[in-house]
């Protein structure tokens, strides 16, 4: 989630910046395939109420549920100078609309993994029910800035919302983190109401993505893969229960070998969507 290159963007949360890809393949089920040899069995009264079906014929726990994904930056950004560095309010001061993101040395940019890992967790969530609402879907010519990126949470009436971001620490350190809003009031911003709950879902993503991944706790920052922050206007803004997650150090060779990896980000993705899960069902 960085901004410049070598320095924090201006809504990062991290050295990339946090305020700152191509949609997941659908798994088959081999299962699904094979017809049954056995005879059918009698049949029984239908419920009344039957849960709705998931593709696999179960039922889908995240019906009713609206998730909000924030896929950080936006790949055009670069492009937008003018635009992304007016500053908005966050509340509690004044920060750049947005920046253009990390990237790895190989030229992998933040804005195109970020992007990659929402489509394919946002697959997985809309397979088990949710509605899923995205910021921008590489959509738009640059932005949106990062109070918008609030707002459209907020106007969805989302049940939780993560915003995914990539850091661009220095190359020494290495790891993912998930950050937690602080209690922020001030101006436009009141987080007051979504701190308890805020924390509760980056715990849940916090040991969901370190399991799925893999990727260690960041080296650099934060305590066992937590920070909580007051600066970052897509938290202090949003009404509803959000983090950010840097996913790990796009500077880092070893993390961004993981990174550039497709397989890796499905495996980030299932965290993400695991994670939200058990948040929304628990």
């Amino acid at each position: 989630m960085a901004g410049p290159p070598g320095g924090r963007g201006g809504g990062g949360a991290g050295g990339a910046g946090p305020e700152d890809g191509s949609p997941a393949a659908t798994a088959q089920d081999p299962a699904g395939a094979r017809s049954a040899a056995a005879a059918p069995a009698p049949a029984s009264p239908a419920p009344a109420s039957p849960a709705p079906a998931s593709p696999s014929g179960g039922p889908k726990p995240l019906a009713g549920r609206t998730v909000l994904l924030d896929p950080g930056h936006n790949p055009a950004n670069a492009a937008h100078a003018t635009e992304i560095n007016r500053k908005v309010d966050i509340g509690n001061s004044r920060k750049e609309c947005d920046t253009t993101g990390t990237e790895t040395n190989a030229g992998y940019p933040e804005a195109d993994f970020t992007l990659d890992v929402v489509h394919r967790a946002r697959q997985i969530l809309q397979d088990r029910g949710a509605n899923v609402v995205l910021t921008q879907d590489g959509d738009r010519p640059w932005g949106p800035c990062i109070d918008e990126r609030a707002r459209i949470g907020n106007e969805a009436g989302a049940d939780a919302a993560v915003s995914v971001h990539a850091d661009g620490a220095p190359a020494s350190g290495t790891g993912f983190h998930v950050i937690m809003p602080a209690r922020v009031v001030g101006g436009a911003a009141d987080t007051s109401a979504i701190v308890d709950p805020s924390h509760r879902l980056g715990v849940l993503l916090r040991d969901a993505f370190e399991a799925g991944t893999g990727e260690p706790y960041s080296s650099y920052i934060g305590q066992q893969g937590l920070d909580t922050r007051g600066d970052l206007g897509g938290l202090n803004l949003s009404k509803v229960p959000k983090v950010f997650i840097e996913c790990g150090n796009m500077r880092n060779s070893g993390d961004a070998q993981r990174m550039s990896d497709p397989q890796w980000r499905q495996r980030a993705a299932q965290a993400l969507a695991d994670a939200l899960t058990s948040y929304l069902t628990g």
